[in-house]
């Protein structure tokens, strides 16, 4: 092989997974076949993609490490930054452009490689300069560029669409190639789950290590620090899939703690329930996680009660879910075994149906259920034209797909049983929801916290595979804990001189 062409494979050391190149050719002519298969695209069209771009940080001159735009990843895989692609539909075959680089980046930034170690390392038929674009399209004749252009359900922004100077040169349809680009991206090939199932695994060790060290007077930080060093460090994942939430105590009722504004800086108090949602990712493919547990070790009877309530409401939906199955359906499972269990407890009171009628889970639990982990770890495709539109219900509204399930999808499982003031005070003031609740219990879970236990599940042929590996039940998680009570752990104590 010529010096500089690395293998068509990516890994991050001989402890990490390689993952082939084929993962993303397979994922470019599944692409293909399914626009060959919609009678609107005409065969001599090209798709043509933008990755994404190197930024820095406001007028610094200093970025973020850079983590590639998931659709292009998704069908190049690769890592580098300011690249194009164009797939001919006709035949598959493909074109990657990459940056003409200047000499001064060898010396700041290593060794410019050959456009062959491109072609070879990604699998790609041909590579050029991104400044050939204009010339090498019009040696390909499209009929029309296929651009991506459509609005991400989730966060409501649309996707960053392909421009260069020339484009204009060309006839440009951006309305057909995002549905179905999407809709591949939600059914997982074999190559993908294997690389999901790897850093599912990564993060569940992670998951339990922070479980064996975590210890009362840690900043809810260092259990964040713990997680990400094992990822990184046993892993090769050098970025998580999402900001880690960390809450303890009262902070485990905020579902998306840990931002900027509440950045997991508590200090964990004896006995509070750590509700830890924290996944690595490795090659841009996503884990999300949910572990909640007493810092001490030792569930309390209250945290045993919410703690079950919401095991049996994951159980629940781990078992029902199969192909056929409406995860609008999975999401009222979840709450009416939820409350179920909340009212053999003492919580509530009353017939659960009623309850159900009533929507009183949203009151528990105002998230959805789950949603579709890939490349993002809340993955696309959840409201693609052509499926169930968004429930407008308290709860099912905030569900990020109501599409009835099918095998090679990806999802969390992620019910939570939350004490969050506003919500309750709502509940009591409202008489169609406050005859269920046992006013003097509630009182009691005030300032609880909350508990969430979120599993990533693939959806096979006959029901679920769980992709993730991490104690469950009380007694299991109690017997890793009490484990890790073994082990030394210095917490950082508090430094002899400050600012005055």
């Amino acid at each position: 092989m010529a010096a500089g062409i690395r293998s068509p494979y990516y890994s991050m050391g001989e402890h990490t997974l390689a993952v082939p190149a084929s993962l993303f050719s397979l994922n470019r002519n599944r692409l293909v076949d399914r626009l060959k298969n919609n009678s609107s695209v005409d065969k001599n069209s090209v798709i043509f993609l933008q990755g994404g771009n190197e930024e820095t940080r406001y007028c610094s001159d200093v970025g973020p490490v850079f983590r590639q735009e998931s659709y292009f990843h998704w069908t190049f895989g690769v890592t580098e930054p300011d690249c194009y692609g164009a797939i001919r539909v006709s035949d598959g075959a493909s074109v990657l452009f990459v940056p003409r680089l200047p000499d001064e980046y060898a010396v700041w930034m290593g060794r410019i490689a050959p456009l062959e170690s491109y072609r070879v390392r990604y699998e790609v038929d041909e590579v050029y300069y991104v400044d050939e674009i204009v010339d090498r399209l019009k040696e390909m004749q499209p009929s029309n560029l296929l651009t991506l252009n459509g609005v991400n359900s989730d966060s409501g922004k649309n996707c960053h669409e392909a421009t260069f100077e020339g484009i204009s040169q060309f006839k440009v349809d951006n309305t057909l190639l995002h549905p179905e680009i999407a809709e591949c991206r939600v059914i997982k090939t074999d190559l993908e789950l294997q690389v999901l199932r790897y850093v599912c695994d990564v993060s569940s060790r992670a998951h339990i290590e922070v479980m064996k060290r975590v210890r009362s007077g840690m900043k809810e930080y260092q259990c964040e620090a713990i997680f990400q060093q094992y990822c990184y460090y046993h892993g090769g994942c050098r970025h998580c899939s999402y900001t880690c939430i960390c809450g303890s105590g009262t902070n485990g009722s905020v579902l998306h703690y840990g931002h900027a504004g509440a950045p997991n800086d508590k200090t964990i108090a004896d006995g509070d329930i750590c509700l830890f949602d924290m996944g690595g990712e490795y090659y841009c493919y996503t884990s999300d996680i949910t572990c909640s547990y007493p810092s001490n070790g030792k569930f309390t009877d209250d945290q045993k009660l919410v703690y079950n309530a919401v095991l049996a409401a994951n159980r629940a939906v781990l078992n029902a879910a199969k192909p056929g199955v409406s995860w609008v359906d999975m999401h009222v499972l979840a709450n009416r075994t939820m409350l179920s269990t909340l009212k053999d407890g003492g919580l509530l009171q009353g017939d659960v149906e009623e309850m159900m009628k009533a929507n009183l889970g949203a009151t528990f639990q105002p998230h959805g259920l789950g949603h579709f982990m890939g490349c993002d770890v809340h993955d696309v495709g959840g409201y693609l034209s052509g499926h169930p539109e968004r429930p407008a219900v308290p709860g099912l509204k905030s569900l990020r797909t109501a599409r009835a399930l099918k095998a090679g999808m990806v999802l969390t499982i992620e019910p939570g049983c939350y004490f969050i003031d506003h919500l309750l005070d709502k509940a009591l003031a409202d008489s169609k929801l406050s005859k269920f609740l046992v006013p003097e219990k509630i009182q009691q879970f005030r300032g609880f916290g909350g508990v969430r236990i979120e599993d990533d599940v693939l959806i096979t042929e006959t029901g679920t595979e769980l992709l993730n590996t991490v104690p469950r039940t009380v007694e299991e998680i109690e017997a890793v804990m009490a484990e890790g009570k073994n082990l030394k752990i210095v917490v950082p104590q508090p430094l002899d001189k400050q600012f005055k």
